[in-house]
Order: C-alpha cells, then structure tokens, then sequence
C-alpha cells in the first residue's frame, strides 16, 4: 500500500500536538510582578549619579576648593611680607605688628623712605636683617620689593563671642560689623578703620572664601586694627544667630533693601551690621538670618557703592543715632 496522502490541517509531523500554543493557568505571584513595577522616585540629578562625567567635575570642583582654602590658610599661619618703600613705612608708622626689617644689600641707602623705615624699626626694636637681592628675590616670590620689606606675623583672631565681652565691658551698646565674603584685603581694612573710628566693639569674618588680616589689610586700616579687635567666625550664619540670641538686631546692608537708612531707626539698640561681598553682596544663607535690610539711597545713574565706603555711611548712621 501506497503512503496515506496528507489532508491539509491534518499535518503528522512529530512534537506537533493539537494543543500547542495554548495557555495554561500558572500560580499566582502573590503580588510580586506588580510591585516590580512600582517606580523608584525621580531620577537624580547628572551630579549625583556614580561615575556619570557630571559628577567627577563636582567632585573635582570640590577638590580644588578644599585645596584653596588649605592653602590660603597655611599661608595665614606663616608670616607674611609687606613689600615696598610705601608701604613699608605707612605700616611702621601705623605702629603695625611686625617681627623684622629686611633690606637687600645697597639698596639705596639715601633713598630718604628706606632712612625713616630703619629708623622706625631700630626705635622699635625690631631685627634689621640685610640680605642679597638673589636671596629677597626668592623669598619675595620676585614681586617687586624696592629692596626692602616688612615680616608681618600671622593674626591674632578673637572669637566672636569675646566682641560681645568687650561691649559688655565697654558701657555702650554694641555694635558688631559682620563681613559677608568680602575678597580684597583693602576693603577689610577700610571696614575696621571705620569701624574704629565709629566706635564699633569689633569686626567678624568668616574662616572660609573671605579675606583675612592680611599685611595689605593692616596697612588700609592705618593702625585701626592694633586698636579693634577682629574675630573669625567658622560659620558666619551661625555666629549672626548666637548675636541674635544675646539681643541684637542684625541689620543686612544691600541695594535692594526693604528700609531706606534714613528710616531705620533701630541702630541707637544693640546692633550686629552685616555687609556683603564685592559684587554679590549678601549670601541667601546670611541674608535670612538678617532681621532687617537696609539700603544707602544713591541716585540711579550709581549702580553700587564700594562695600567699605557702605560701611562707612551706615556707621556713621549708628554713631549719630548713639549721641
């Protein structure tokens, strides 16, 4: 007998079954698919995921502002040198800390500055040390020297708690500047020659992104700070807050302020005055700890003022509402 032909849809080839493809109920997963399926929150941000490109530039951002800041500080904790005819003898007659006087080998002998700074120092009894100019070179970094310069120790800091002992002491009502990131040494200097001059019990700055008493600093403060006491806050919003606590208004200084300076009638009252950095101004963080904001009204053709020169204005303010 021949093969039996093949019929269509009767096909006979093997593991061809007429149940194949057919589903089958299965146990139940007790849930475990569905919540496999439950999302895992917003995805983070680029800065914030492990090896994402983003990340490695936070990170080394962050690197080289720790190195910043420690090296900023190891040059605080070192002596510095005031370099320059001028300004070496402004700083001797402002009667500011030194330890030396270096003067490179005939360096102009006649010159008459180079005569007042030896005499200055010998009257003071400071080291005169005479060096080569190779020698000063180096250790000047190769700025320019004129021949001469002055070894300032590092600051002496105060806490900013003892500015609060020294209004105690003082009889008056206190009155603290808080310096916000401000950069230029000068400007710091401005800030505590006003201060002195206006009776203020001390200026605060912070340990971190602002300048410290510099030699330059020293020298813009024209001996105002052998006389006012400047301390170091680790955190400057923090410190504001601890003045809060101990009953004073601290009152920020910007463009955009809520009160005009003439209408502010709160500085006569134990006062922390807070100013900002050059540019930015206050910081969002210091900024809220602020009770008040003050402006310095100037004509619209005038962007800004000099963080110094504010300072200056809004303590004189304070004085005249003391008297």
């Amino acid at each position: 007998m021949g093969a039996e032909p093949l019929m269509a849809g009767n096909s006979q080839r093997r593991g061809r079954s007429s149940g194949a493809g057919k589903k089958t109920a299965s146990a139940g997963t007790g849930g475990k698919n569905r919540r496999s399926l439950v999302g895992r929150g917003a995805t983070p941000p680029a800065e914030a995921r492990h090896g994402h490109p983003a990340q490695r530039k936070a990170q080394a951002e962050v690197r080289r502002r720790t190195e910043r800041d420690r090296s900023r500080q190891r040059a605080e904790e070192t002596p510095e040198l005031l370099l320059g005819r001028n300004p070496v003898v402004e700083a001797l007659r402002a009667e500011i800390p030194a330890t030396a006087l270096y003067v490179v080998t005939d360096a102009g002998r006649s010159d008459e500055r180079i005569t007042e700074a030896l005499t200055l120092a010998a009257d003071r009894g400071l080291p005169l040390l005479e060096v080569g100019k190779a020698e000063f070179d180096r250790m000047s970094n190769h700025a320019l020297h004129q021949g001469i310069g002055l070894q300032v120790p590092p600051y002496d800091y105060a806490h900013p708690d003892d500015l609060l002992d020294l209004a105690r002491n003082s009889g008056r009502a206190p009155l603290i500047v808080a310096m916000d990131g401000v950069t230029d040494p000068r400007n710091l200097g401005a800030v505590v020659r006003s201060a002195a001059a206006f009776d203020a019990h001390g200026v605060v700055v912070p340990q971190r992104r602002a300048v410290g008493m510099t030699a330059s600093a020293w020298r813009t403060s024209a001996g105002a700070a052998a006389r006012l006491r400047v301390a170091r806050a680790v955190n400057l919003a923090r410190a504001l807050a601890s003045y809060q606590d101990a009953g004073l208004q601290t009152v920020g200084l910007a463009g955009d302020g809520d009160v005009d300076l003439h209408d502010y009638d709160g500085f006569a009252d134990p006062v922390a005055l807070v100013v900002g950095a050059e540019g930015t101004g206050l910081s969002r963080l210091v900024r809220e700890r602020c009770d008040v904001v003050v402006r310095i009204p100037i004509t619209r053709d005038t962007e800004s003022l000099n963080v110094s020169v504010a300072a200056g204005i809004a303590l004189y303010a304070a004085a005249a509402a003391r008297r």
